[in-house]
């Protein structure tokens, strides 16, 4: 699963390119690395406009497990997830580049390369689909907790495609369109979820391997 992507176009590209009437992510830094439970810009809906605001990577997973924080989300038809599917609690997640470790050790290092998948060399700003909503207890970790309530979200995966699957084949982010972001952001959940599917082959690369888990635009 992706537990790893980028996220470095500067913050007025982003309020232009995903039509932001409201920025609530403050001063927003570039982040080549993006880790589970960290803090990451997130567009959701706010009053029938699309709003910015910086979230923590990771939704409360089910109560028997601990609320245990979830990155990657399958199962949309779990009675878990039905509650964050409705169109207030689904969100664009932007991202510039994702990571999944190789399968095997890289004969030169005997460690499993870091595979950086764009849509191409130039890593153009696309969005995953993404579920969003608050939980009250505390995040970071257990030697420094940050008490909530906190803003976090999640991602959903779908089967791999023909370049992600050798790498990784379990499953792949989904990929919107651009045309499908109001889609996904306001139709109900019986034809958004229609967009939970594998991206196009010929629309997607690996742009980069090794041992360098953040992937800086040049």
């Amino acid at each position: 699963m992706c537990n790893l992507y980028s996220m470095t176009t500067n913050q007025e590209a982003i309020r232009r390119l995903f039509n932001i009437i409201h920025d609530n992510a403050g001063n927003m830094p570039p982040s080549p690395g993006i880790f589970p439970d960290g803090v990451a810009p997130v567009v959701h809906m706010t009053n029938s406009e699309r709003a910015l605001s910086m979230m923590r990577w990771g939704m409360p997973g089910p109560p028997q497990f601990g609320n245990a924080p979830i990155t990657n989300i399958r199962n949309t038809a779990s009675p878990h997830w039905r509650r964050w599917l409705k169109p207030e609690s689904r969100c664009l997640v932007p991202v510039n580049s994702f990571s999944e470790y190789d399968q095997k050790p890289n004969p030169k290092t005997g460690k499993k390369d870091v595979v950086w998948f764009a849509l191409n060399d130039d890593r153009p700003t696309f969005a995953f689909a993404g579920i969003w909503g608050v939980y009250n207890g505390p995040r970071g970790t257990k030697s420094k907790p940050v008490e909530g309530p906190h803003n976090v979200y999640g991602f959903l995966t779908t089967e791999p495609n023909a370049v992600v699957g050798p790498i990784h084949p379990k499953a792949m982010p989904v990929i919107l369109r651009e045309d499908d972001w109001n889609t996904w952001l306001n139709a109900p959940a019986n034809e958004a979820l229609k967009l939970q599917r594998p991206w196009p082959d010929n629309q997607i690369k690996i742009v980069k391997r090794g041992t360098d888990k953040e992937d800086r635009k040049s």
